[in-house]
């Protein structure tokens, strides 16, 4: 990792301070000038080491790669601390599924799944979605593993065959997520996703159509850019459209009605096709959610070949901080009783918009250093500023890049703020 290549290089510099901020741990923050003992922000990963987690032991390999500061947030289940801001969204979107789809006999169709262990196996997270061996999405760099066969899971689709298996056919999930990732007012290590699926029968899909009694699910043909080859174009059209139907329902429930929206075509290894959806918020197109027609395979391998149906994910801080105005990822983990009395209201759909807690400018400082040009990404280093500077630090940006043209070293310069 990042820390003992930094020890084995003799040409360092390093100058930081951290800015003034609003994004705070109630009033226990560490001195500045204080050093942090090596524990805190060593990565984990000493092959015979043990590692507790959640209750269960884990052994450690050379896949292991989790920092003290990401193993701070497992557990802290944001989404389910009653009147948080993502408690809030995961809430609305409950409130919605439970009014909108009722069962038979007048329960809630769809059943929801907030507290599964985010730690999963590399088959949860990769293999049960059809994500080949090789794909970049698996990179170590891009994850955090706790051994080489379990990790934090990147995404609450690796619960998806396990619920399937179990005979659910409508569900949502919603969890926190892990991924090694840049720095900035965007992006965290961890965040927290909500997932939807929804699986058809036959006579489910095709009641209340004309001559629907004809109809199939499934046929032997060629794959498209429309269809899958073991789905009929009149199956394939049923689905994607009850898919966009309840999607755009759900986002006139939480944004309001006049919403124009406009839907993307995308590539998800385990949806086909696939979509992602945008809304113009205040004149501005973005992003909220990715969904698609589930590939029958994955179907298949848990059980439900009978059945064809459709999945979609999104991410509750995108929501949030387009919904209550907040501008910085690092505010939902605060404990700042200034940030968090903002969100207690008596109705969880009473419009919130986020006072800001700092009128603080930032302070900007450069840091130096040459590496070897092997074995280093730049989520090493994202996760070295994450562990010693906490949520202080906003922004890292790469300004300059140095290759020696005769030894084999690296000389980056950052820009940390």
């Amino acid at each position: 990792m990042i820390c003992s290549t930094l020890r084995r290089v003799g040409h360092v510099h390093i100058y930081l301070v951290r800015k003034a901020s609003g994004v705070s741990k109630g009033h226990h923050q560490q001195t500045v000038g204080s050093r942090p003992a090596a524990s805190e922000f060593a990565a984990q990963g000493a092959s015979g080491n043990v590692l507790e987690l959640l209750g269960k032991s884990y052994p450690q390999d050379n896949y292991s790669n989790l920092s003290r500061k990401v193993l701070s947030r497992v557990g802290r289940n944001l989404h389910n601390q009653q009147h948080h801001p993502l408690w809030l969204i995961k809430e609305r979107v409950k409130e919605h599924f439970y009014q909108q789809y009722v069962g038979r006999f007048g329960t809630p169709l769809f059943s929801v799944y907030d507290d599964l262990s985010p730690v999963v196996t590399t088959w949860q997270n990769f293999d049960s979605l059809l994500i080949p061996a090789d794909h970049p999405s698996r990179k170590k760099g891009d994850n955090y593993y706790v051994n080489g066969t379990h990790m934090l899971r990147a995404h609450t689709s690796a619960h998806q065959w396990d619920l399937l298996h179990a005979g659910l056919d409508a569900f949502l999930v919603v969890g926190d997520v892990y991924r090694r990732d840049q720095i900035d007012s965007q992006h965290y290590p961890v965040f927290h996703q909500l997932e939807g699926v929804r699986l058809f029968s036959k006579h489910e899909l095709f009641t209340g159509i004309k001559d629907g009694e004809s109809l199939q699910l499934f046929e032997q043909s060629s794959r498209s850019a429309c269809k899958q080859e073991t789905h009929t174009m009149e199956a394939t059209k049923l689905v994607e459209f009850d898919l966009k139907q309840t999607l755009a329902r759900l986002v006139t429930h939480l944004f309001g009605d006049g919403l124009d929206i406009r839907w993307v075509d995308c590539y998800f290894p385990f949806t086909h096709p696939s979509f992602e959806m945008e809304i113009n918020f205040h004149g501005e197109w973005l992003e909220v959610l990715g969904c698609g027609v589930m590939e029958q395979q994955l179907v298949n391998s848990a059980g439900a070949q009978d059945q064809i149906g459709w999945a979609f994910g999104l991410g509750l801080e995108r929501l949030a901080m387009i919904l209550y105005d907040i501008p910085d990822i690092r505010l939902f983990w605060s404990e700042d009783e200034r940030f968090l009395k903002q969100f207690r209201v008596s109705d969880i759909n009473q419009k919130v918009k986020f006072q800001p807690l700092s009128k603080y400018p930032a302070v900007i400082n450069d840091i130096s250093f040459w590496l070897p040009s092997e074995n280093y990404t730049e989520n090493d280093f994202y996760d070295l500023v994450r562990t010693i500077g906490g949520d202080l630090v906003e922004k890292v940006e790469l300004i300059d890049k140095f290759e020696h043209p005769k030894l084999t070293v690296l000389n980056l310069c950052w820009m940390v703020g």
